[in-house]
């Protein structure tokens, strides 16, 4: 399996997790460590400017499917 593959794989999880629980991985639940350590570590990557095109694509499409499932202070 080359990087692209797996890091394709990793990133149809973490999308497939925020479409079924309507959040982001959390780091206080241990089974989910391994996806929030992905996100942050790509996040890092994004903001850097080190990350591929193709996978900067995809990636700041998840963020936005993130940022839309995001609450919002109620009493703000």
């Amino acid at each position: 399996m080359t990087n692209e593959e797996a890091w394709n794989i990793n990133c149809q999880k973490v999308y497939a997790f925020v479409e079924r629980n309507h959040r982001a991985p959390s780091r206080h639940r241990i089974e989910e460590h391994t996806l929030l350590n992905w996100l942050k570590y790509n996040r890092k990557c994004l903001n850097k400017d080190k990350m591929q095109p193709q996978r900067k694509k995809k990636f700041v499409e998840l963020l936005e499917l993130i940022r839309q499932y995001h609450r919002v202070n109620q009493y703000k």
